[in-house]
């Protein structure tokens, strides 16, 4: 009798009606899902309730088995299915069935302003995650890219809300599409990755709800999402894995969360908190939350034995308890106990299409500037590079040999494969002899987490000699393709630090400025998740943004290079030539000041909701950034023309649409992304000069011509009142503005709102 409810649902598919009807109501799937949660609940003792809010194992929690209610198993992405460690350790479990495509960087998908992109991104993603037996995917990651010194921006989705919104909803649709929850994190004010343990962030009401939860909300709200994970950091002197604001007021009262809160890994810190301000499902505190503790200690979790206890001594009633039992049955019953699940697949070609597709659409071409050619013109834009006429190559950088997959914390991965940009740029560029200088040492490390990186990094020779040797092959090759960049070191593009530095790591800017020297046609291609200084811009005729960009990456970044693929990214944030144009840095609020005890740091966000365009729009930047925010060139030209809206004026029912006609001018097809700015004419208060609203990626022919609407609400023209806790905006004139950035307008229209 113990295994009935195990018997039950193994034989579910080939019970008829009458058979169905003497089931437990939790198994009935004819009864409503709260009906399903109570009676399930109902039947579970103390032991079992407690068992079901706290890990087991470093990814699992356990089920019901009694009730017949599987382990949950957990796993980290978002860029892919991490592979299996053992039960207790972080160690890599050594299977070899646990590989996986590695799908681009969010920063990628970001930058395709493509929703479309996002919904293949998380469908794809679910089907490894089905196959590998995972039901729930720690991502995707919407923090607000706030410096460029944030070690995981890389995982982020940029510095705007509306289009980290955008993304955010049909990822987490498409994941859970699949039957695999999506937990989206790191909620929230996770900004900054040095000290995030000790960080206490101060920041209004209104840049808190303009600019830092827009995202989150959008993911619960219209997304869907099953589960959300609560932040390392403070916020109000409370840690966001139990913070009574964050989760009890806006996620569960105003947003109507119904998933489960579950704690970033020590991200628990007290189990009275824990029990009263919101966190459901607690994993990897060991004993203190914070360092290694004992192993196996399961049991000693804030949520476990010491809530027990406490419940049995009448210190607490089992009202939070049951609240955080229901949403962990909720989850239940959308992952482990769903029926009928789709197939998952592993590694299968169309995921390999998907991750190079994604790739293609997010690569940016930042900079293409002619250069002396044998043209009739005399010059043409050095890129794209003619894989027919050009006679030699070379690739210089280590990050053309470098795995970029592994490493950078715990989205690291073991991907099946990894096409590196040599061997891509090899493969594409057969007619044409490819060679390869170093150029500079980054990084020697051979393995992270029991992953090898493949090719061997070790080296030898000094800083000279390598410059040297990259300079004499220089002179000799028709173009230099430059592969460098950032890497997912410790203190480069990595969880757990940010960068120490703006400026470009190791020697590479002493390698470019040699190679001018002697041959001026060089493409830097930069592999990063966050923009850098580049000192040598001006010289430099041709600059590419490739990201970090998973299993596909040689392919995309060699496609794009020959011209097979017209590059069609935007930068999701903006690119400043020096930190003094970021508000975070300009103000002096990064990376905030320690209490005398030393044991919290507050980091107050006094750019308040002046973030990345929103404070160089201010003029308060020294000088206009490298690359505006929404920037990305094309190999063919496009023209915005008149923009009109279907009415003047508009009231708080209303919606307006705005429709502009864009054409293709050159003479290869390609996308546009046609951005469309609000800004307030004469505002009461403070506001942003202009601020993203709507957006939309048409894809064109040559000479084509196609008539785009973006509509907005009420919503596009407010502003979030602190003072009352309300959405309002007021009555008076507004202007669209529309255009391929956020540094070129190229259509404008006034509105009223009445």
């Amino acid at each position: 009798m113990k295994h009935l409810a195990l018997t039950i649902v193994a034989s579910l598919g080939c019970l008829s009606p009458l058979q169905a009807q003497t089931l437990p109501v939790y198994l009935d799937e004819s009864k409503p899902l709260e009906q399903r949660i109570d009676d399930a609940l109902s039947r579970m003792t103390l032991d079992e309730k407690i068992a079901v809010i706290h890990a087991q194992s470093k990814f699992s929690s356990p089920g019901v088995k009694r009730l017949g209610f599987p382990d949950l198993w957990t796993d980290d992405g978002p860029h892919g299915v991490r592979p299996d460690v053992l039960w207790d350790e972080w160690e890599q479990a050594g299977q070899t069935n646990d590989s996986c495509v590695a799908f681009p960087a969010l920063t990628c998908l970001a930058a395709t302003w493509n929703p479309a992109m996002a919904r293949l991104y998380g469908e794809s993603l679910g089907e490894e995650a089905l196959y590998r037996g995972k039901n729930v995917i720690l991502g995707p990651g919407v923090n607000i890219y706030r410096t460029p010194l944030g070690g995981r921006n890389f995982e982020y989705m940029g510095e705007d809300p509306l289009l980290a919104s955008r993304m955010v909803v049909p990822y987490v649709q498409g994941l859970q599409s699949k039957g695999v929850a999506a937990c989206v994190k790191h909620y929230a004010l996770n900004n900054d990755e040095e000290y995030r343990h000790q960080v206490n962030v101060k920041v209004s009401d209104r840049a808190l709800h303009e600019i830092y939860l827009p995202a989150f909300r959008a993911a619960v709200q219209e997304g869907g999402a099953w589960a959300i994970m609560g932040a390392y950091n403070l916020y109000k002197d409370q840690h966001n894995c139990h913070n009574e604001v964050m989760l009890n007021k806006i996620l569960k009262q105003d947003w109507g969360f119904d998933g489960v809160v579950i704690s970033d890994w020590g991200g628990c810190h007290d189990t009275d908190e824990a029990v009263r301000n919101g966190l459901d499902l607690e994993f990897g505190t060991w004993t203190d939350g914070l360092t290694m503790g004992k192993t196996n200690a399961y049991d000693a979790y804030y949520l476990a034995a010491a809530y027990k206890q406490a419940i049995r001594e009448g210190r607490y009633t089992t009202k939070e308890l049951d609240d955080k039992v229901r949403r962990v049955l909720r989850l239940f019953y959308r992952t482990t106990m769903r029926r009928n699940k789709p197939v998952g697949f592993l590694c299968s070609e169309s995921h390999y299409e998907a991750a190079l597709k994604i790739a293609q659409d997010g690569i940016v071409l930042l900079k293409n500037a002619t250069v002396p050619d044998g043209s009739p013109s005399g010059k043409r834009n050095l890129l794209p590079i003619n894989p027919t006429e050009t006679r030699s190559i070379l690739v210089v950088g280590e990050n053309a040999i470098k795995m970029m997959t592994v490493g950078g914390g715990s989205s690291s991965l073991k991907a099946q494969r990894e096409i590196l940009p040599l061997d891509g740029i090899k493969a594409r560029f057969k007619s044409a002899t490819i060679d390869y200088a170093r150029g500079y040492v980054g990084d020697t490390v051979q393995s992270y987490n029991g992953v090898t990186v493949g090719r061997s990094l070790y080296e030898t020779r000094s800083q000279a000699e390598l410059t040297a040797e990259a300079v004499d092959k220089a002179r000799r090759a028709d173009v230099v393709v430059f592969i460098g960049g950032l890497n997912k070191s410790d203190y480069q593009d990595c969880e757990g630090h940010d960068r120490k530095s703006y400026d470009m790591p190791y020697a590479q800017n002493e390698v470019v400025e040699a190679i001018l020297k002697v041959n001026p046609r060089l493409v830097f291609v930069n592999i990063s998740g966050n923009g850098i200084a580049l000192p040598w811009l001006s010289k430099v005729p041709a600059v590419v943004q490739a990201w970090f960009i998973g299993s596909e990456a040689g392919e995309a970044i060699a496609s794009v290079l020959a011209g097979d693929v017209n590059p069609s990214g935007k930068l999701p944030f903006t690119w400043y030539a020096s930190l003094d144009q970021c508000g975070a840095h300009a103000t002096g609020s990064y990376p905030g000041t320690w209490r005398p005890d030393h044991r919290v740091i507050d980091e107050e966000y006094r750019e308040d909701i002046f973030v990345g365009y929103r404070w160089t729009d201010r003029l308060k930047a020294k000088g206009k950034p490298l690359f505006p925010f929404g920037h990305g060139l094309s190999y063919t030209t496009f023209k915005l023309g008149r923009v009109t809206a279907d009415k003047v004026s508009m009231g708080a029912a209303d919606s307006l649409t705005f429709t502009i006609p864009v054409s293709n001018t050159g003479s290869v097809a390609g996308a546009e992304t046609v951005q469309l700015y609000i800004s307030e004419k004469q505002p009461k208060g403070e506001r942003p000069v202009k601020e993203l609203k709507a957006f939309r990626k048409v894809f064109l022919n040559p000479g084509e011509t196609r008539l785009i609407s973006l509509t907005i609400g009420k919503e596009a023209l407010s502003h979030y009142d602190g003072a009352t806790g309300r959405w309002t905006v007021s009555p008076g004139a507004f202007e669209a503005l529309v255009g391929t950035s956020a540094a070129d307008i190229a259509a404008r229209c006034i509105f009223t709102f009445k």
